[in-house]
């Protein structure tokens, strides 16, 4: 009888490949490489996408960035708070720009919502709710803005 749930269990693992829910390569191309997602991610959340664990794959890619935020930083907070500390432009520990212009000041602003609102909006109900379903296309579209997040860190000197 193990066998066969086995069998079983093999079978549903794997049949995401062949159902249309799959994002599937167009042009030979995978979907990380068509949008352009951040290499830098941890294999994982590549692994789950490919798994078609969509709401997973996001959730780990913006535990990633909240990492990435603590190390720059030095905050052991995680989340909206981390964000709202690291990024605030009167005393930033994570500074993208060099606050010398009300643009730049403004610009440190922004990233600071931003940050702030994705891991507020996007991680978190991941984390919190086991039935949020995503879509191939949502999970590229967070993972999108993630991969900008991390750009925009790199941009400043700062990764």
């Amino acid at each position: 009888m193990g066998d066969v749930f086995s069998a079983f269990e093999r079978l549903v693992r794997t049949a995401h490949r062949f159902t249309e829910a799959r994002s599937l390569p167009r042009g030979g191309l995978h979907p990380f490489d068509e949008r352009n997602i951040h290499a830098g991610l941890p294999a994982v959340v590549r692994e789950l996408f490919d798994d078609g664990h969509y709401s997973q794959a996001t959730f780990e890619a913006y535990k990633y960035v909240d990492e990435v935020v603590q190390r720059l930083s030095g905050l052991n907070e995680s989340g909206f708070k981390l964000m709202l500390r690291a990024f605030d432009e009167a005393s930033p520990l994570v500074q993208l720009t060099s606050l010398s212009t009300q643009s730049e000041t403004d610009e440190q602003h922004g990233y600071r919502f931003i940050f702030a609102g994705s891991v507020m909006a996007i991680r978190n109900p991941r984390g919190h709710k086991h039935s949020v379903v995503d879509t191939p296309d949502q999970c590229l579209d967070h993972l999108a803005l993630a991969s900008m997040l991390l750009r925009r860190l790199e941009e400043a000197g700062l990764v």
